[in-house]
């Protein structure tokens, strides 16, 4: 990445961990192209740093909004360093209880909303009345991608189904993404899971939809879990210092040496990187509970292979694909 100011991309700024990550870039020195579905609320932001902020107001549900966005974006500032797919919402409710067409609603925003900005930044080539649109790929200096996720992406929890599915696939997808990306390319990032913080996403921006009969028993798991929520307990995060880990993360500006984690001298990125001590437990916990899972149920696994191949040797050919990292 080159040491002069970069430019974000970053979606979903209005509030919560969007708005976070904008001011903190914003307070950097550094560009930002915010979108939200109303930018009419980034004014007051506008005006105090009327060179370093472009707001976009965008629909990421809508393909061609996202790529008008984007042109928008590199005709403005001339590139794009930096992408934040952050924007998101939530339906609270049981698999049979919410309605269709707002489980859609999540995956549009969700995946396929992440899913249209990441294929642009890989697939422009020419702009009309630019000499050539650098972004990612045609840039000389790559860029990074961070993709929010949550600890939802690893493991479920009662009355979130639509919502955490919409994240699996999300972490699905961008590990593909990330291992066809060819290393003379340069394309950085990982999956971020931020633990709980203080934002509008258990309240404003979330939906809960009225509890299903069936599931509206004392001891259901659905209706205990309901509780929690409603509960409101104290986030453990702060949305400010979770934008400020994700900015040294890949800062190279000698005001910020100090503060680069040993992550940012690693030769690259791990896949996901968890923020606050509760996701790093939930993290930690659904992978080792599929680690036990797999030892105690190998034989089940050994017993449907044919007698006549060798397993052992066919899974020496698997570590030997590309896509299998050994560091």
């Amino acid at each position: 990445m080159s040491a002069s100011p970069r430019v974000w991309f970053v979606t979903g700024t209005s509030s919560g961990l969007g708005k976070a990550i904008l001011e903190t870039v914003l307070a950097s020195g550094e560009y930002i192209a915010a979108t939200s579905r109303n930018a009419a609320g980034l004014s007051k932001l506008q005006e105090k740093y009327p060179k370093q902020l472009l707001p976009v107001e965008l629909d990421l549900t809508n393909q061609e909004d996202v790529a008008s966005a984007l042109r928008h974006v590199v005709q403005h500032f001339g590139r794009i360093d930096v992408v934040v797919n952050n924007a998101g919402t939530v339906v609270f409710g049981e698999v049979e209880g919410i309605p269709l067409a707002d489980a859609r609603y999540l995956f549009e925003v969700q995946f396929w909303g992440p899913v249209f900005v990441m294929r642009e930044p890989t697939t422009f080539k020419a702009i009309e009345n630019l000499k050539i649109a650098r972004i990612f790929r045609q840039q000389e200096t790559g860029g990074y991608l961070f993709n929010i996720s949550a600890p939802g992406g690893y493991r479920s929890n009662p009355v979130m189904s639509y919502y955490q599915a919409s994240k699996f696939a999300l972490e699905g997808f961008t590990q593909a993404f990330f291992k066809e990306m060819d290393p003379s390319w340069n394309i950085k990032g990982a999956i971020i899971q931020p633990g709980g913080f203080e934002s509008e996403w258990r309240g404003s921006s979330a939906t809960t939809i009225p509890i299903h009969p069936a599931y509206d028993t004392p001891t259901n798991p659905a209706a205990l879990f309901r509780q929690i929520v409603a509960a409101d307990y104290p986030y453990l995060g702060s949305p400010s210092r979770m934008a400020e880990v994700r900015l040294v993360w890949h800062t190279t500006s000698d005001s910020q040496l100090q503060a680069i984690f040993k992550l940012a001298s690693e030769p690259r990125l791990p896949f996901r990187i968890q923020l606050g001590t509760d996701s790093l437990f939930l993290i930690q916990s659904q992978a080792q509970e599929t680690i036990r899972d797999t030892v105690k149920w190998a034989h089940v696994a050994l017993s449907t292979d044919k007698e006549d191949m060798d397993g052992e040797a066919y899974v020496d050919i698997l570590k030997a694909s590309p896509s299998f990292r050994t560091d």
